[in-house]
């Protein structure tokens, strides 16, 4: 499997292109500010060609380059129903204060075919089989994407902004809760393997069972269920 990522823009968000292998069609995850530069320079370099966009949430910093990368390839975007709004209105997703602060003179809108993600929806997308989690607290519509293990790699779990190295993603903006954020984490990430692959991790590969072992927010979940926690991969 070929995954080639790039954080884009002046917040840094992770995008990452998935595929098979070199040479051969690509799922484009979370194209956001400043990142359709980045994505030409990948698809170039690793001779890739894109099926679609997928998206971990609709936060303008996850979403800004949507548009000009659909457009371009003629490929539809995928998001939840509840996070769908902000692609068209994100200073109503991200709070009036931060809106003028961080959005300045950035085009945004909805491509032109939009897909609607729903939980447990399985994406068969570029030779790939994707498992859909609906997983709120950082948005209502947060969603992750799971690959599953293969002889050659471990599983992949993109996790948006539900689940980072060490740490959660923030739930202080429209839409967010954190005893959403922790009902998540119980029910989307617990239940994974140990061995899984965390995918952002801030500057580094994370695992389940690193965080497990070592992310407060995570530990706090398994403390407060106890013998019932889900586990698997030990």
């Amino acid at each position: 499997m070929l995954i080639a990522g790039f954080p884009a823009g002046a917040w840094g968000t992770n995008c990452y292109l998935v595929a098979p292998a070199a040479g051969e069609e690509c799922v484009i995850i979370d194209p956001g500010h400043q990142a359709a530069e980045g994505v030409e320079d990948a698809l170039k370099k690793h001779r890739l060609k894109p099926v679609a966009v997928v998206l971990t949430h609709g936060h303008i910093d996850h979403v800004a380059s949507v548009v000009p990368v659909c457009g371009a390839h003629d490929v539809p975007a995928w998001i939840h129903p509840e996070d769908r709004y902000m692609m068209s209105d994100p200073e109503k997703a991200i709070g009036r204060s931060f809106g003028a602060q961080l959005l300045g003179e950035l085009t945004v809108g909805e491509p032109s075919d939009v897909k609607e993600l729903a939980d447990g929806a399985r994406l068969k997308l570029a030779g790939l089989d994707f498992s859909v989690a609906h997983a709120p607290g950082h948005t209502k519509g947060s969603v992750t994407f799971q690959l599953p293990e293969s002889a050659e790699v471990p599983s992949v779990f993109f996790s948006g902004d539900l689940l980072f190295a060490g740490s959660i993603g923030r739930t202080d903006l429209p839409g967010g809760s954190h005893d959403e954020m922790l009902e998540s984490l119980a029910r989307v990430c617990l239940p994974l393997d140990d061995s899984t692959v965390v995918l952002p991790g801030h500057n580094e590969h994370t695992t389940i069972g690193r965080e497990r072992a070592t992310n407060p927010y995570l530990r706090q979940v398994a403390a407060g269920l106890g013998a019932d926690a889900p586990r698997r991969g030990m």
